[in-house]
């Protein structure tokens, strides 16, 4: 994947309050933001960007484009994610949640066919601090670094990197998955990606319990990641009586009273060090394995 500081990215959506403002942050960092979209809107300008109707017709005027950052309506989110594979584009960060099922089915099915990585939905994106920020992470969050961190919750990558920051430890990337049911890129991809990042020493997966790391995830791992590994399940220490998913998997256990097997995390954590991957209880204790890591190596 190329996330290089002159890779050519643009904006769909750029005119929506949430585009533009996100577009103009993203721009004074850094990024090399050289287009908008918005039909209806071509041969306007935000802030020095000019905006097309089409992406065609951008990369016919600033040429080939690595990234696209989609901030359009859910409804409108697959024709936006399809033109841009039409395009030719292989990089799409799609910042819009609550996309239909069926249309996030329908757009993976033709990423696959055309080897395109899809972020999201309801990323928050990507940032290598102090070199390029797609999205809407926050990133006086973060410092330049080695440490590699990827989680569906930009929130608690703060968290982490809070604690990170505090030990004198930076970042080297930073990629938010997405909270939807359905999404693009796993785990399995982004740790197969840090694994060849060259900026990435150690890596930081972070979940909550039942969520995507799981067994499977950790015989994975074991097989294909070379980097130390640092898992962090947050919330291991709610009330195993609650499941903390997304707001129906609340009301359904809070309705029916049906109880997470405790003993699903239990396996995971246990799969997970059997595969050498440190297990954090809480972010304050991430810092400390890293360092020791660093030490063995």
């Amino acid at each position: 994947m190329n996330w290089k500081p002159n890779s050519k990215i643009i904006v769909q959506g750029i005119t929506n309050n949430l585009g533009s403002y996100y577009t103009t942050r993203m721009k004074a960092y850094g990024t090399n933001i050289v287009a908008g979209i918005c039909p209806g809107k071509g041969g306007q300008h935000l802030f020095d960007i000019p905006i097309f109707d089409l992406v065609e017709e951008a990369i016919e005027k600033v040429g080939e484009v690595e990234t696209t950052i989609i901030f359009v309506a859910p409804e409108r989110s697959l024709d936006a994610a399809l033109e841009a594979i039409a395009a030719g584009i292989k990089q799409i960060i799609i910042v819009s949640a609550g996309i239909p099922p069926l249309d996030m089915v329908r757009l993976l099915k033709k990423a696959r066919s055309t080897g395109t990585l899809i972020l999201g939905c309801g990323s928050s994106g990507i940032l290598i601090p102090e070199k390029m920020w797609l999205g809407t992470i926050e990133p006086h969050f973060y410092t330049p670094g080695k440490v590699g961190l990827i989680s569906r919750s930009h929130s608690v990558c703060a968290e982490v990197a809070l604690a990170l920051n505090q030990a004198q430890l930076g970042q080297s990337i930073v990629v938010t998955l997405g909270k939807q049911r359905i999404i693009g890129s796993s785990f399995e991809q982004w740790l197969e990606i840090l694994d060849r990042d060259d900026r990435t020493e150690i890596i930081v997966a972070i979940e909550h319990p039942n969520g995507l790391i799981s067994p499977t995830l950790a015989d994975f791992i074991a097989k294909k990641i070379k980097k130390p590994t640092i898992a962090y399940l947050a919330g291991l220490e709610v009330p195993i009586e609650r499941n903390y998913i997304d707001a129906l998997s609340i009301v359904t256990t809070q309705v029916s009273y049906s109880v997470p097997a405790i003993n699903q995390e239990q396996k995971t954590i246990l799969a997970l060090q059997n595969a050498g991957v440190k297990v954090a209880q809480r972010p304050s204790q991430i810092p400390k394995l890293i360092k020791n890591i660093l030490k063995k190596n």
